[in-house]
């Protein structure tokens, strides 16, 4: 039983290696490569306005906030 257990994962082994050897590589293209980076750098713009927005919003409350303590 031992042996044919070492043997089954010893051919699953095998059969997974030698598949991903004779795998064909991704053809890689400019313009596809170029899109992805041009969406990556949208969001990060969208953030930082955010983080701005909230910033200069929380700016505001603060000295609201501050005032009605006399």
């Amino acid at each position: 039983m031992s042996k044919l257990l070492s043997a089954l994962i010893a051919a699953a082994f095998a059969a997974v290696t030698f598949s991903a050897v004779a795998a064909d590589a991704p053809a890689a293209t400019p313009a596809a490569a170029e899109a992805p980076k041009a969406e990556a750098a949208k969001p990060a713009k969208k953030a930082k306005k955010a983080k701005k927005a909230k910033k200069a919003k929380a700016a505001e409350a603060a000295p609201a906030e501050a005032a009605p303590a006399k």
